[in-house]
């Protein structure tokens, strides 16, 4: 159960009031996480813009669930690899691939590339070595995309971290995370 309740949007006042309205017509559903981020419209303002951001770049919407998903298996986050299953099939990720994803695997070597860079930015802090960065741009990502994956990887770690602390309440189909060999 969540430590932080959500906001109700029917009673939200203010920014708050605005950006879940802005939520909800561009979603269609207002999630748990951005309610409960809304306590805070500066952190609810600051992910959807930097969301929004990301969303104009190169990688392709369903390469950017995958990282997503790769982001919310290193770090165990049950909402994040709920939320990006569940918008991944959206975008053409079958529930298979969704589950390798969690693991950093796919069956498309060029994908697995960007996940398994993703896992070790995550794993080592940052701190990539010249072989990480040689690997994905071997797989063919230019530099270009890789800052945007090194982006993608930011902003799904402070997703995963926010769900993590607040225990948000999984508003999409569940992820059985326990049942994911390492």
């Amino acid at each position: 159960m969540t430590t932080i309740r959500p906001v109700d949007p029917a009673t939200a006042t203010g920014s708050a009031k605005d950006l879940l309205a802005k939520v909800q017509a561009s979603f269609g559903k207002t999630p748990n996480m951005m309610k409960v981020m809304a306590h805070s419209p500066a952190t609810l303002g600051g992910y959807l813009q930097f969301a929004g951001a990301l969303s104009g770049g190169t990688l392709s919407k369903a390469l950017r669930e995958q990282v997503a998903l790769a982001v919310a298996g290193v770090n165990a986050c049950g909402y994040c690899a709920a939320a990006h299953t569940a918008i991944g099939a959206g975008m053409g990720v079958s529930a298979e691939e969704a589950r390798a994803n969690l693991l950093g695997n796919s069956a498309d070597p060029k994908v697995k590339a960007a996940l398994t860079f993703a896992r070790s930015l995550v794993a080592k802090r940052g701190r990539l070595e010249a072989r990480d960065l040689d690997a994905v741009t071997a797989a063919g990502y230019s530099q270009g995309e890789i800052v945007e994956l090194i982006g993608h990887v930011a902003l799904n770690i402070f997703t995963n971290y926010f769900n993590l602390a607040v225990a948000t309440d999984v508003d999409f189909p569940a992820v059985d995370m326990s049942k994911l060999a390492a």
